[in-house]
């Protein structure tokens, strides 16, 4: 493509068509050796030649017909912006960007008020058509409101029966990069915090920062002064046309238009007579050029939507023709896209609509199946009965609008010039076929089929002969070429040719990129529909025979069998898809990159965590499949140092480099940035996965799904670290390893007896449901009782796995994860006490422990005394009472010694193979935050993660429920977030701070 003398490849089309967008210069700009405005010899002279943008609202609904884009409707109230074009010869027309639909129109100025500059973006995101105009009776209130300082005290409003809430201005300005659409971000106050959508953030960009659930991105039409009192009746009626909206657009109106939309900038344009009593717009303007004749003077009179509710109507859906009745036309809520909308009732199951968009309800649809929501376009009236519900299959050829009958004379002379122009109204020019094969012989009839929508997929079959000349100059549509020269095609062509392969056709060649691939009637093989990067005298925009396939430049677009396509002999052969692995390094993840830090760094807790780590980017950038790492991480070390010793543990010179090389990038490029900067880039993480994968003979820890103790044992052993646990059992050596399994008991947890909510319970509770309920307490003492298994020492770091039998059924709808860990009587060699009179112990009973006479649910240890009367009962005759050492030898009296306990500092989760986490980042019971390392993305295949750490204060209130309480508990009145970490957890990490110093 040439820009301006300068040509370029055919990549770099798409950044061409975007500076024309984005700049809104004319088409006859001609830089100089750069594409940046700023660096432009010419620049200068641009600038003092270059008058402000004007910007309008249009004033009358108006409909343009346009044979190859159909009706594109333009609503009273569009907000539309000058755009520098050469000026109407009588000055009564003007070329607009129309802002909510991206299309380039020329339009009269009768149909245009004027906008000052200043207020276009403070319009352009109200959704409400008619209440821009009387935002825009009062510019002094909207500049105004749009000059408030930060903190300012406003009204808000939050819902559509004029509910204001009480905020405070944080924020004005676009949300998207190169947006004009100005919102205002506002902090709920008073009742109405928690009422939000976020914390301040908008697509992981931070704005301001509040609590969460208490901010909110509105327009200016959704916003009072807080001193403003109550109104009369024009204002009050100015409030309820306030549409309801809770929150702004995703993009703003300058990131709509795309490369299709140029198209309409230079070839649509409307022709208005004088306006008298209601204007109506009239015919098309030849499609190449301003000065062509019109191509009709028909007058195309404003009209209400095509359909009504209740009309029957029919749609081609996946080779058949479909039918249902409309329960909703219009313009959607808050939608960029270009006209109306149908929503269609279906009479067979085919759908995937429930009647909502965006949240909104539009039509009551009684199931998704039942229901689709198509552009207005690709919807016609049923021409049949409605009682013929089953759709009829049909071939494609009769998808095919019908054709003005085509005279097959060959022509004596050749056409006008004009006859250049791609398409005419059928009115004033009769079709020509373009040169076509010769078509195959005709098939027998098919069956009548309802009437097909106005724009099908495909073009109809040809009506005449190949011509001779396949390249003709004169032709109205592009040519179907059939070079005889085609050297080394396959069938279908060369393999993996796909939309988006660059490839050249004809000898010499003819370049572009394959736009389209698909079947034209009447050939019997693959045609792709390709973008030229020279113009072609018999080219068109990407249309065939009137039919839109893609779109491109006026004169670029061929349609050529696949075949007959080579790739671009100028560029290598694609090399095979991207490695994710290896494109997981510092410079394709540059603008997502963490620092290194040297420094020992302590990990930060309370207050201080919970604004280091809230937000998104933050924690640990997940990539491919690496959230179990990435969870254990976060959970390890965060907001807790009992597992510092893996960062200093003193290595063996005599052992292999790729531990020392593991420690320090443990310690200096993801533990210590993570606790200073509060994130860490996927890049450091695959380094780590990097160097497991190469220490071990699996081959998966860079790329594929693994379990969180599967990693830390693998980490254990590359770092070359004593096991955390060692445990003993009752007639064996101590046995060393880093977690531990826990298993359930025998027998479930009983069910609670009292179906009455305790006084003090934190949360109301059911009696209906129970959930079967267990604690890790319980757990842990019921592995060890039933495995007659001790801790040899009491450890510093604990990391126990909760049993799971997989997504479909759990031994627990819940486990409770114990704040504080009782492992006294689960160590070996220590003094504990009697069960019954709290003197030391000297023996316990295993068979003692399902006993619901005695403790029940705890172990039973006894002394002398007490184990002679518990065991002479006639039920316990047949007991085997063990004898237990007591250290330091005998032992008079009651005992008050303390009791070993761990504290709970994370919990790692797991739902449908994703891992995520919870962290305990200060003293208090509302401690905890939520990690997800994949909370959201950015691009596709090639793109990133994006991770976030977000407050849930409200899982302590469960936490400290008891068993019992938490059973009574109705499951679907819980939040997510408590719902993952009591009924997905997967691995609860204990620590012992006072050991962990002697580590």
């Amino acid at each position: 493509m040439k820009l301006g003398g300068l040509t370029h490849g055919p990549s770099r089309r798409p950044s061409q068509m975007k500076i024309y967008r984005d700049r809104e210069v004319s088409f006859n700009l001609k830089p100089a050796t750069s594409l940046d405005a700023s660096k432009m010899s010419g620049a200068h002279e641009l600038n003092r030649k270059r008058r402000p943008t004007k910007a309008f609202l249009i004033s009358s609904d108006l409909r343009l017909q346009d044979h190859l884009e159909g009706t594109i409707w333009l609503q009273r109230g569009f907000v539309c912006k000058e755009q520098e074009q050469e000026q109407d010869k009588r000055g009564d027309c003007l070329w607009v960007k129309v802002l909510d639909n991206g299309a380039m129109v020329k339009i009269e100025r009768s149909f245009l008020q004027e906008v000052p500059a200043e207020l276009v973006g403070l319009l352009e995101p109200v959704l409400d058509l008619e209440l821009r105009f009387h935002l825009l009776a009062n510019p002094g209130k909207l500049q105004h409101l749009a000059s408030l300082p930060a903190d300012a005290p406003l009204w808000v409003q939050l819902g559509q029966q004029d509910e204001l809430a009480e905020a405070q201005l944080k924020y004005t300005g676009p949300l998207a990069r190169g947006s004009s659409a100005v919102y205002f971000g506002v902090q709920l106050k008073g009742s109405a915090a928690g009422r939000g959508t976020g914390n301040g953030s908008y697509k992981g960009h931070r704005f301001f920062s509040c609590p969460d659930s208490c901010a909110l991105f509105v327009p200016v039409s959704h916003i009072r002064l807080r001193h403003w009192s109550r109104p009369d009746g024009s204002e009050a009626q100015e409030r309820g046309r306030d549409p309801h909206r809770n929150g702004g657009r995703q993009q703003g109106g300058s990131e709509r238009p795309n490369h299709q939309h140029q198209q309409h900038r230079r070839h649509i344009s409307f022709r208005q007579p004088p306006p008298a009593s209601h204007p109506q717009p009239q015919g098309i303007l030849s499609r190449t050029a301003d000065s062509a004749a019109p191509a009709s003077r028909g007058q195309v009179p404003v009209s209400p939507p095509p359909f009504r509710a209740g009309q029957r109507v029919c749609f081609p859906w996946q080779d058949a023709v479909q039918a249902g009745e409309v329960r909703f036309c219009g313009v959607l809520p808050g939608s960029s896209s270009s006209g109306l909308h149908v929503g269609i009732l279906l009479d067979a199951p085919v759908g995937k609509w429930d009647g909502h968009y965006r949240g909104e309800k539009l039509c009551q649809i009684p199931s998704a199946l039942y229901g689709i929501l198509l552009p207005v376009s690709k919807v016609s009236a049923e021409q049949k009965s409605p009682r013929q519900n089953p759709p009829t299959q049909i071939p494609k050829s009769i998808l095919k609008p019908v054709l003005p009958a085509v005279t097959k004379q060959a022509p004596t002379s050749p056409p006008p010039a004009a006859a250049k122009i791609p398409l005419m109204p059928p009115s004033k020019q009769a079709l020509r076929p373009p040169p076509l094969p010769p078509p195959k012989p005709p098939q027998k009839p098919q069956p009548t089929a309802p009437a097909p929508p106005p724009k099908p997929r495909s073009p109809a079959p040809p009506a005449g002969p190949e011509p001779q000349h396949a390249n003709g100059l004169h032709g109205p549509a592009s040519p179907l070429t059939s070079p005889a020269h085609a050297e080394g095609a396959g069938e279908n062509g060369e393999a993996g040719l796909e939309v988006g392969s660059m490839v050249e056709v004809n000898d010499p060649p003819l370049f572009g990129v394959i736009r389209w691939i698909g079947q034209i009637a009447g050939i019997p093989e693959p045609v792709a529909g390709i973008e030229l990067d020279e113009e072609l005298s018999a080219g068109t925009d990407g249309s065939y025979l009137g039919e839109r396939h893609f779109r491109c430049p006026p004169n670029k677009g061929l349609f050529v069998k696949l075949r007959n396509c080579r790739r671009d002999s100028r560029f290598p052969a694609p090399e095979t898809p991207v490695n994710q692995v290896a494109r997981c390094n510092s410079i394709a993840f540059a603008e997502w990159g963490s620092e290194r830090v040297e420094d020992h760094t302590p990990p930060v807790d309370g207050d201080e965590a919970r604004e280091l780590y809230q937000g998104w980017k933050r924690g640990i950038q997940g990539h491919l499949n690496s959230c179990y790492l990435d969870a254990t991480l976060f959970s390890l070390f965060s907001c807790c140092s009992s597992a510092d010793w893996l960062l200093f543990w003193p290595s063996d010179p005599g052992t292999e480099q790729s531990s020392g090389q593991a420690q320090d990038l443990l310690r200096c490029e993801i533990v210590n940035p993570l606790r200073r900067y509060g994130y860490v880039c996927a890049s450091k993480t695959m380094a780590l996965r990097r160097l497991l994968e190469a220490a071990n003979s699996d081959t998966g820890f860079t790329n594929q799904e693994k379990d969180p103790e599967e990693f830390l044992n693998k980490l254990f052993q590359l770092l070359r670290v004593e096991p955390l646990l060692k445990i003993r059992s009752m007639t064996q050596q101590p046995q060393e390893c880093h977690l531990y399994q826990l298993f359930p008991p025998t027998l479930p947890p009983s069910s609670p007896s009292s179906p009455v909510s305790p006084p003090a319970s934190p949360i109301p509770l059911s009696s209906s449901q129970c959930m079967r309920v267990s604690s890790v307490q319980a757990l842990l003492e019921t592995s060890f009782h039933h495995a007659r298994l001790k801790f040899v020492e009491a450890p510093s770091c604990l990391l126990l796995l909760m049993p799971r039998f997989g997504k479909d059924f759990k031994m627990y709808d819940a486990i409770l994860p114990t704040l504080s860990l009782d492992i006294t009587d689960l160590l070996d060699d220590t003094v504990r006490q009697c069960t019954i009179c709290q003197t030391a112990a000297e023996w316990e009973c295993l068979q003692c422990y399902e006993d619901l006479d005695i403790t029940p649910g705890q172990l039973k240890q006894y002394c002398q005394t007490c184990n002679t009367q518990v065991h002479s009962h006639k039920n316990r005759l047949s007991h085997s009472p063990l004898k237990i050492s007591v250290p330091g030898g005998p032992w008079s009296g009651p005992l008050h010694c303390t009791r070993r306990r761990m504290s709970l500092f994370a919990v790692t989760c797991i739902e449908t193979s994703h891992y995520v986490s919870f962290v305990k980042h200060g003293p208090q019971d509302t401690d905890w935050l939520f990690f997800d390392s994949m909370a959201d993305r950015e691009g596709g295949e090639n793109g990133f993660n994006i991770p976030q750490v977000k407050a849930c204060p409200e899982v302590g209130r469960y936490l400290s429920l008891s068993e019992e309480d938490l059973s009574r508990v109705n499951a679907s009145s819980l939040k997510e977030a408590t719902r993952r970490l009591l009924c997905d957890s997967y691995m609860c990490l204990y620590q012992s701070p006072e050991l962990s110093l002697y580590k």
